[in-house]
């Protein structure tokens, strides 16, 4: 009996390969022996074998399950033991290039945004050009993360009017822009005008608040996403200070020392109530408006991406802004510390966050922007759950379209990043993917690297 295990064993080893119990075609991409993080409810599923085949998750099994499996040749199978997957992340509060900028700058900033594991991007200032992107990037006939556009800007000077308002939005919802953007300026009577109109055609409605709306009735109003925590600051104000709104300053940051804490729970308790999420864009906050010095951020080693014309602009726009006589560490630190506090409430009292860092923008250079803003949101109180829930199945959850994207399933989309750590142990993980999968398309780490340091060659010269 003591020899019959080594002799069964001897024999299993000798049966011929079978087949794969699934069909394939010569595309397919298998993982053999990953994990995947299950973004839900935080489970790791251990040694997995993940079939993607034809844009989609065909196939999750136990890799046991397919022990002594011949793929054929043609078949890429990558040996991703004890690596992890996690679905790739969105940035809900992106920007596309126009086609003034180039086409070739546009295809630059929508790889990188996929270099850092980016496979959605919410389009955040429209032009009718990413409308043509929106649909290349669905065919897969250009490299690009899933696209969703806003219309061009709604503001003070592109609808002064009720009528002008009323048109522009039958316009955005016929050319067939998936939401509209709101910029500052609008007038009340112009605001309400375009929300009765956009209810009317049936397209949802995000971004900014103005001062002359305020967070309040744009809550009532249940804008889709209010962007960058725009308004919340101006809320906190007391009636009795009898300050104007226009007064303002940088979102709010003139009114930090009137904001009254207390007043955060009501806020918050409105966002729940009218479902409206919300885009904190801390990044913008904690980088191009704070006491960083300028020249340490444009040293960073991701700016080699960006053209050295761009850079130098951030500093100087940087400087500007932070020069101001109004300026100081001291009220900088109360008024980012209010915005964490707030961050943290709308999180878990609220109709919940959305990722978003607002790229490219002053020292946030698209894709790599994303991972400070998910620092930040764990800074603010997040779990590194809660953070990549933002990322990933909230921004499924947002768009209707959850068994499509944002969770590792089979049926869904093949979007997701390879890392050699565990992100829920530790979200820097993501920074530096083995590779990228979106829609499908399998990004190598040796060609995502090639990639950018072609860029970077070619960025000393812009």
């Amino acid at each position: 009996m003591k020899y019959l295990i080594p002799i069964l064993f001897v024999l299993y080893s000798c049966l011929p390969a079978s087949e794969p119990s699934i069909s394939v075609s010569d595309e397919a991409v298998v993982f053999e022996g990953v994990n995947i993080i299950d973004v839900r409810d935080g489970n790791v599923i251990e040694d997995q074998l993940v079939v993607v085949d034809s844009g989609k998750i065909v196939s999750i099994t136990g890799i046991s399950e397919q022990q002594n499996t011949s793929w054929p040749e043609s078949v890429t199978v990558i040996d991703a033991s004890g690596k992890f997957i996690t679905p790739g992340l969105a940035e809900m509060h992106a920007h596309i290039p126009s086609p003034g900028e180039g086409e070739d700058w546009i295809e630059d900033v929508l790889f990188l945004y996929l270099a850092q594991g980016v496979t959605t991007i919410r389009g955040m200032l429209g032009h009718p050009r990413h409308l043509e992107l929106r649909e290349a990037a669905a065919q897969n006939t250009i490299l690009s993360p899933r696209i969703y556009t806003s219309s061009t800007s709604f503001n003070g000077n592109s609808v002064p009017t009720p009528d002008a308002g009323r048109q522009k939005v039958i316009e955005s919802k016929e050319a067939g822009y998936d939401f509209l953007k709101f910029h500052p300026g609008i007038k009340m009577e112009v605001h309400d005008e375009i929300i009765q109109t956009a209810k009317e055609v049936g397209i949802p409605y995000a971004g900014h608040v103005s001062t002359d709306v305020g967070i309040r009735h744009a809550l009532q109003s249940e804008y889709a996403t209010i962007d960058h925590v725009d308004g919340y600051l101006e809320g906190l104000v007391p009636k009795p200070a009898d300050v104007s709104p226009d007064e303002n300053g940088f979102f709010g940051y003139n009114f930090t020392d009137l904001a009254d804490r207390s007043m955060i729970p009501e806020l918050v308790a409105m966002t729940k109530e009218h479902g409206v999420w919300v885009v904190p864009t801390q990044a913008l906050f904690e980088r191009w408006f704070s006491d960083i010095p300028a020249d340490q951020l444009a040293d960073e080693s991701e700016m080699k991406y960006m053209p050295a014309s761009t850079i130098q602009s951030w500093v100087e726009r940087k400087n500007q802004l932070t020069s101001n006589p109004g300026f100081d560490s001291d009220t900088w630190n109360t008024f980012n510390d209010i915005r964490r506090d707030m961050i943290h409430q709308l999180q878990h009292n609220g109709q919940g966050l959305l990722l978003g860092s607002d790229a490219p923008q002053v020292f946030n250079v698209p894709g790599f922007s994303i991972h400070h803003e998910m620092q930040y949101m764990l800074e603010a109180g997040l779990t590194p759950l809660e953070v990549l829930q933002t990322g990933t199945i909230n921004t499924a959850i947002f768009f209707e379209q959850e068994g499509e994207f944002g969770e590792i399933i089979e049926d869904a989309s093949a979007d997701f990043i390879l890392s050699n750590g565990n992100p829920l142990e530790d979200l820097g993980h993501l920074k530096d993917p083995e590779g990228v999968m979106v829609r499908g398309r399998w990004l190598s780490k040796e060609e995502i690297d090639e990639k950018l340091s072609d860029l970077a060659s070619r960025n000393e010269n812009r």
